[in-house]
């Protein structure tokens, strides 16, 4: 199957999950068909990680913290896959091929895994990849799935909607600093991790804290978790520890309040919905007949002879 081991790749053989991982990523009909097959063959070794997402603006030391973070959970024995959701190109400041050179520690060690994702195509087809990568991950044997994301807007939705534990970095920047961040990523947050608390920035970086806790008390109140703030530094590898210590917490409330398995089926189930959607969409796109018929009723539509409702549907009845 396209030269990969999946016995081998089930060992934790980096060369064989890189290969499925590539096959996952082809764009050809024949790829995906056994990129298909193959991840069918390894679903009963997957769902034994912990999948944690990590956003943060730019400047706020993602890498360096992740790369920390990786250290650290390789002392503790855990194998850490760490995957970037990134839609934008490099020209644009991406930071899909800066992250291997930036974590150049991590990436060196052999219980790491380090994988950009692809450059081009829409977010939703690097989220979907991006989910399918994971799985890979987690039948190869690593223990926390890390998946990163640039941080602009609806990637930091792509990531939540399929991670178990959504972590957010800032910056000590008390005050004003608040209005900065989305109402809606702080509905996401399961944590808030003000990173560079060193130096000159510690209190502020104190204040801060302060400020984002005061501001969580206002958004939940009845989930089994309540949102914590902490503060570390990526830089000298400290609290790391704390921030592992407050995951597996929540870990272990959510399995016992039955809510971690819930959450995942949850998104297992929207997720197929999100690809049957694709996917019709695509089937729409593929018959000429369909195609010619959607330009001229798109026509009627911008021109008022028929109802967008109408349009749709002679061409849903088409197909």
């Amino acid at each position: 199957m396209s030269g990969i081991d999946l016995d081998k790749l089930q060992q934790g053989d980096r060369l064989n999950l890189a290969r499925a991982i590539t096959l996952v990523e082809s764009k050809r009909d024949d790829h995906r068909l056994s990129a298909q097959q193959t991840l069918e063959q390894l679903l009963p070794k997957t769902g034994k990680s912990i999948r944690i997402g990590i956003t943060g603006i730019p400047g706020v030391g993602k890498s360096t913290f992740i790369e920390a973070f990786g250290l650290y959970l390789i002392e503790q024995g855990k194998k850490v896959a760490v995957l970037a959701v990134d839609p934008s190109s490099p020209v644009a400041g991406g930071s899909i091929l800066g992250d291997k050179t930036r974590m150049e520690e991590l990436s060196r060690q052999e219980m790491a895994f380090i994988r950009p994702s692809p450059s081009e195509g829409s977010l939703g087809g690097v989220a979907h990849k991006t989910r399918e990568t994971m799985l890979l991950c987690e039948a190869a044997g690593y223990d926390v799935i890390i998946i990163e994301t640039v941080g602009v807007g609806q990637s930091e939705y792509e990531v939540a909607s399929m991670v178990d534990f959504f972590l957010v970095l800032m910056l000590p920047n008390a005050g004003d600093e608040l209005q900065g961040i989305k109402k809606g990523i702080l509905e996401l947050a399961d944590a808030l991790v003000i990173n560079k608390a060193d130096g000159e920035s510690v209190n502020l970086a104190k204040q801060t804290q302060q400020h984002y806790q005061n501001a969580f008390h206002l958004l939940r109140e009845n989930a089994f978790w309540t949102p914590q703030v902490l503060s570390c530094s990526a830089l000298e590898s400290r609290n790391i520890d704390d921030i592992w210590a407050m995951i597996c917490e929540y870990e272990q409330k959510a399995k016992d309040e039955n809510i971690f398995s819930e959450k995942r089926q949850q998104q297992n189930s929207q997720w197929m919905k999100k690809l049957l959607h694709e996917m019709l969409d695509l089937k729409l796109k593929q018959s000429e007949e369909i195609r010619n018929l959607s330009e001229k009723l798109e026509q009627d539509v911008v021109s008022g002879e028929c109802t967008p409702y109408s349009a749709a549907k002679q061409i849903i009845e088409k197909l």
